[in-house]
């Protein structure tokens, strides 16, 4: 089993989606099963397809949620300092074509959201920079073709 690697905040969310859907989703698709139910014939009970439909999509992403949790490493970014790209690391790149400056933070998958500035520790540009120094160019691989960046800075905050 390899362990996943997450920031609090990351893991925070993932509990936080697990309880939702054990403690809010679940009773309430229970509650639209019985409901369907008293409708009578269950084989043309659209509702009740859609119920249990609902059910099984909501029992699915529990028990990915439960799987991922009991893999989580926590890693407190607090902690981490240095002038090489790891784990939870804030970068800052400047586009060696465009000039444009862009910030992003490396997280776990979970927690990848690149609109807020956060990059999956498993994607190209992520996987690029992990363990170069402020100062170094790296070349990744993007669906429109090669990119090339500069690493501005390292940051831990």
């Amino acid at each position: 089993m390899d362990k996943i690697p997450m920031t609090p905040a990351g893991y925070a969310a993932l509990e936080a989606e697990l309880r939702e859907r054990q403690q809010i989703e679940r009773p309430r698709i229970i509650a639209a099963i019985s409901e369907a139910r008293s409708h009578g014939d269950l084989s043309e009970n659209a509702e009740y397809h859609a119920a249990k439909e609902a059910q099984g999509h909501n029992e699915g992403r529990v028990a990915e949620l439960e799987d991922q949790l009991s893999r989580a490493e926590v890693i407190d970014v607090s902690k981490l300092s240095g002038d090489t790209v790891k784990f939870g690391a804030r970068v800052t790149l400047i586009d060696e074509d465009t000039e444009e400056k862009k910030t992003y933070q490396i997280v776990g998958e979970s927690e990848a959201d690149v609109r807020s500035g956060k990059i999956s520790i498993g994607s190209p540009l992520a996987r690029a920079l992990v363990g170069k120094k402020m100062g170094v160019s790296v070349e990744v691989n993007t669906p429109k073709g090669p990119k090339a960046y500069e690493i501005a800075n390292v940051a831990w905050n």
